[in-house]
């Protein structure tokens, strides 16, 4: 028995393999416009990359093991929140793109806030953050968050040093009263060495589908590496509570960095596989006086293709 039910899981993998693999090459294919010489030397700084078959096979692993803790999450209720931080191009947009791609976006939603507007500068600074955190049933992840004022804002002279000063002192108590609310509170930190960051800005400069990740703010970190380095050695010190530890994501190879990520990420939510009654198809029902109606041509897509 055992053997049957191992051959049908393989059958399904090999099945979902086939079926979205267009779709994964498509997310996956990163330098479409990318000269010869510069895939060639990024493959030279690359030669240990995970082996593709090897990283699709996990990842849809754990997609599927993400499903379930979707369905954990909505039968108890839980709130679950993902920080998630780091350096500019270190690959979080992609770990978020993986997580989310398979579930259901009234459960898992990301959010990503633009600079603060005038009337929320003058705000309580955790203001603008907490209409976005999790109710129950739901996972939330903020790409970038409340950290901004530890890393960019103090590195680029947003924020002052006595309002820097105030936020390490406010949001370790900010963090400890989610979790008393039950909240489960996930710190990620994205880390690339400082080679890898800069060719991963020259391939987004001489790739026409990539500059739009090029903002003013990602060319300035590249002059201040050291200045955010040395923030976050000070936020990690200041902020690395019991209640909700940061976690270092390595992400020169971004195919492991993303399984890793995931797998730590579901080691650390005890979830638990729900049991979900069989869905059976109805049948349709025939009207024998129904007649279906002829839409005027304009009102169709012209099929171009």
């Amino acid at each position: 028995m055992t053997s049957d039910i191992d051959s049908d899981s393989y059958d399904w993998l090999e099945a979902e393999l086939q079926d979205t693999l267009d779709e994964d090459i498509e997310i996956e294919f990163a330098e479409p416009m990318l000269s010869m010489e510069l895939r060639k030397i990024y493959r030279e700084q690359h030669p240990e990359m995970l082996d593709r078959k090897v990283y699709f096979r996990n990842l849809l692993r754990l997609q599927a093991e993400l499903i379930k803790l979707q369905d954990w999450v909505v039968e108890t209720g839980a709130k679950v929140l993902v920080i998630m931080e780091g350096r500019d191009s270190a690959g979080k947009g992609g770990v978020i793109k993986r997580i989310t791609q398979r579930l259901n976006p009234r459960v898992a939603r990301v959010v990503a806030l633009p600079a603060p507007s005038r009337r929320e500068q003058s705000q309580w600074y955790f203001q603008r953050y907490v209409p976005h955190l999790p109710a129950g049933g739901e996972i939330v992840l903020f790409d970038r968050s409340w950290y901004n004022r530890a890393g960019v804002e103090r590195v680029m002279g947003f924020a002052d040093d006595d309002q820097v000063e105030t936020f390490f002192r406010d949001v370790p108590e900010f963090e400890r009263m989610l979790v008393r609310s039950n909240t489960i509170v996930l710190k990620y930190w994205f880390s690339i060495t400082d080679e890898e960051q800069q060719l991963r800005f020259m391939m987004r400069i001489h790739d026409p589908m990539k500059q739009w990740k090029l903002s003013p703010m990602d060319l300035e970190s590249r002059i201040r590496w050291e200045q955010y380095t040395t923030s976050k050695e000070e936020m990690f010190e200041r902020t690395n509570i019991p209640e909700a530890p940061w976690y270092i994501v390595e992400g020169n190879d971004k195919k492991r960095e993303r399984l890793n990520c995931i797998e730590h990420l579901l080691s650390k939510i005890p979830y638990k596989e729900v049991s979900s009654e069989k869905v059976s198809l109805p049948d349709r029902e025939y009207n024998p006086d129904y007649e279906r109606r002829v839409l005027p041509d304009e009102l169709y897509v012209p099929k171009i293709y």
